[in-house]
C-alpha cells in the first residue's frame, strides 16, 4: 500500500467515524457524559470480580456482602478506635504469627518505642536491617499494623525488622513521625552502613517512607539502600482518579467529598496547618527532590484508593532517573499485604524480600 492510498483510507475511516463521535446523544448506561471542564459523569455499572483473583481473594471479596455499609466515623474517641481496631485485627495478627514464626522484642531505640522482629528458629541476616513505619491513618494501628507489616518480611527474608512506634495524631502533628523515624535511623547508622539499611511501610507508613526520601537529604543524612512505599505514594492521599474509582467500587474508603461537603480526617489533625503540596509531604511534585531518592519499590492494587499516587510517584521516579519498581495487584484493595492468607500477599512478600536483597549490600 502506497502512502497516498494509506492516507485516503485513513481519511475515509475518520469520515465514517466522525458522525458517530459528533452525534448529540445523551449519556447512556455505556456512554459517559463529559463536561466542558473535563469532568466525566460515569454511568452506573456492575463490576464483577476479576477473573485473575486467587480463590482465596475471591472468597474474601464475597465476604464484603456481609460487611456493614457506611462512612468511617471519626467522632469516636481515638483511644476507643485504637482498642477496637486492635481487637478486630487480633485474629489476623495471630494467623500471621502462626504462618510466619518470629521472635518479638519490645524496647526502645534512641528513646523511641520499637519492636524488633526476627525469624524464629532459623538463621537471619545480622549484617542488614529493615526499618518499618506502620500504617493506620497517622493516628492508630501500632498494635496490629506494625506486626502485619513486619512479621512476614522478617520471616520470609531472614531479616531483623525494627518497627517504629512513632508519635501520631491527635496527640502530635507532622513532622513528629519523621522526627521519630529519623532518630531510630540515626541510631542504627552507628551500627550499620546506609547501604545495609532498608525502610518501608504501608498506608500511612508508606506515605512516611516517601516523606523520608525527601526528609533525609534535606537534613544532611544519607539515604537508606532502598525505600518501600506500599499502599501510598509520594503525594497526598485522596488525589487522582483512583480516589474516586476506589471510593465507588471498594468500600474501604469513601470517595473525596463534593465541594462544600464536610471532610473526614482519619489522621485526627496530624496534618493540621501543613501545606499538603510541600516538598516533604508530596515529594513527587518536585523532580529535584525525586532525583535524590534511593531505589524504590511501590506496591498498590487496582481497587486501591492509593493507586494514582503510587503510579504517579513511580513515573516521576523513572523520569528522575531513579530505579523504581511498581507492583500492582489485580483486583486488590488498599494494603492487601496485610492479608497473609492471600496468595497475592505472599507474592508481594517475595517481591519485597527480593527488592531489599538486591539493593542492600
Amino acid at each position: 500500500m502506497n502512502r497516498l492510498t494509506a492516507l485516503s483510507l485513513a481519511a475515509a475511516t475518520l469520515s465514517l467515524a466522525t458522525p458517530l463521535i459528533a452525534e448529540d446523544a445523551p449519556a447512556t448506561a455505556t456512554r459517559p457524559l463529559f463536561d466542558a471542564d473535563g469532568t466525566v459523569h460515569v454511568p452506573a455499572f456492575d463490576l464483577p470480580p476479576s477473573p485473575f483473583l486467587s480463590p482465596e481473594a475471591l472468597a474474601a471479596q464475597k465476604m464484603r456482602a456481609k460487611m456493614p455499609a457506611g462512612t468511617p466515623r471519626n467522632d469516636i474517641p481515638v483511644d476507643m478506635m485504637r482498642k477496637g481496631l486492635a481487637a478486630m485485627l487480633a485474629p489476623q495478627v495471630a494467623s500471621t504469627q502462626r504462618q510466619y514464626p518470629v521472635d518479638i522484642i519490645e524496647g526502645k531505640v534512641a528513646g523511641i518505642p520499637v519492636r524488633t522482629i526476627t525469624p524464629k528458629g532459623k538463621p537471619w541476616d545480622h549484617k542488614r536491617v529493615l526499618i518499618n513505619v506502620h500504617g493506620g491513618g497517622f493516628s492508630m494501628c501500632w498494635e496490629s499494623c506494625s506486626l502485619l507489616e513486619s512479621i512476614p518480611i522478617a520471616s520470609v527474608g531472614g531479616y531483623k525488622v525494627v518497627s517504629v512506634n512513632y508519635r501520631m495524631g491527635p496527640e502530635s502533628k507532622h513532622p513528629a513521625a519523621l522526627e521519630d523515624t529519623t532518630a531510630v535511623y540515626k541510631e542504627l547508622l552507628k551500627r550499620y552502613k546506609p547501604s545495609q539499611i532498608g525502610l518501608y511501610g504501608c498506608s500511612a507508613g508508606g506515605a512516611i517512607s516517601a516523606e523520608m526520601g525527601a526528609w533525609l537529604p534535606a537534613h544532611g543524612l544519607p539515604q537508606p539502600a532502598g525505600l518501600g512505599i506500599f499502599g501510598a505514594g509520594g503525594v497526598r492521599f485522596l488525589a487522582g482518579d483512583s480516589a474516586y474509582i476506589s471510593g465507588n467500587v471498594s468500600g474501604t474508603f469513601p470517595p473525596p467529598p463534593k465541594d462544600g461537603a464536610p471532610k473526614s480526617d482519619m489522621t485526627r489533625g496530624y496534618f493540621d496547618g501543613t501545606d499538603m503540596s510541600d516538598r516533604i509531604v508530596s515529594p513527587a511534585l518536585y523532580p529535584e527532590v525525586m532525583a535524590k531518592f534511593p531505589p524504590t519499590l511501590i506496591i498498590t492494587g487496582t481497587r486501591a484508593m492509593d493507586m494514582s499516587p503510587a503510579v504517579y510517584t513511580n513515573s516521576q521516579l523513572l523520569k528522575a532517573g531513579v530505579k523504581s519498581t511498581l507492583m500492582v495487584g489485580e483486583g486488590m484493595d488498599h494494603c492487601f499485604i496485610y492479608q497473609s492468607n492471600l496468595p497475592e500477599a505472599r507474592d508481594a512478600y517475595g517481591v519485597i524480600v527480593k527488592f531489599f536483597r538486591d539493593n542492600l549490600k
